[in-house]
């Protein structure tokens, strides 16, 4: 198993980052928090766990070895697969999923796209005395699960902009234009991420 990578980022897109180590580019799949740590060009390290199935090999890269351990540890409970799981921690901290999960949390788990309400009970059934206790002493016992924002589009066109060299401005002008575009209508990312670059190259 790969346990972690060390190298210089290659190259950063919407959902996963390429580092180089060793003059070979590994391609690793992230949440929005880990691939807002990595820049092009600049060392990093990242966790991972190999996800094998028949017809692919997948790396998955974490910011920590924590995140990496939770990643794994939800693929446990029955019908949590790896996608599934990268999207429970893209929504909440390592933390705030073993609160939710000891605190039998079913709204906190449903913010997760993909995750009903049986479905966040078999999680909480399956994963309650597997996941551990959270490592910040200080929520208290009885605190809410701690959530994080799911990023939205705007955040994560930004992010994917900004990692193609434009600068901040010019990807907020460019993502202004296409909310202007979209008619009050949620885009998709990677249509967005499309359509602001069709501006910017026009400007």
């Amino acid at each position: 198993m790969i346990a972690h990578l060390s190298g210089i980022v290659a190259g950063v897109g919407l959902d996963g980052a390429v580092i180089e180590v060793g003059g070979v580019g590994l391609r690793v799949q992230c949440t929005p928090d880990t691939l807002a740590k990595l820049k092009p060009g600049e060392p990093a390290r990242v966790a991972t766990t190999l996800v094998v199935r028949e017809d692919s090999l997948t790396l998955f890269g974490f910011a920590t070895d924590d995140e990496r351990n939770v990643f794994e540890l939800l693929q446990t409970a029955s019908g949590v697969g790896p996608r599934l799981a990268l999207a429970m921690l893209a929504v909440h901290s390592p933390d705030a999923l073993r609160r939710a999960v000891a605190a039998e949390d079913i709204k906190a788990l449903t913010m997760v796209p993909g995750i009903g309400n049986k479905g966040a009970q078999r999680i909480i059934l399956e994963l309650k005395d597997r996941l551990g206790a959270p490592s910040d002493l200080d929520a208290g016992i009885g605190a809410p699960p701690a959530r994080r924002a799911a990023p939205t589009w705007r955040d994560q066109v930004t992010t994917g902009l900004v990692n193609l060299g434009w600068s901040a401005r010019d990807a907020e002008a460019a993502i202004a234009a296409v909310e202007a575009d979209s008619d009050g209508q949620t885009p998709d990312v990677a249509t967005a991420l499309r359509a602001a670059l069709r501006k910017l190259s026009k400007s």
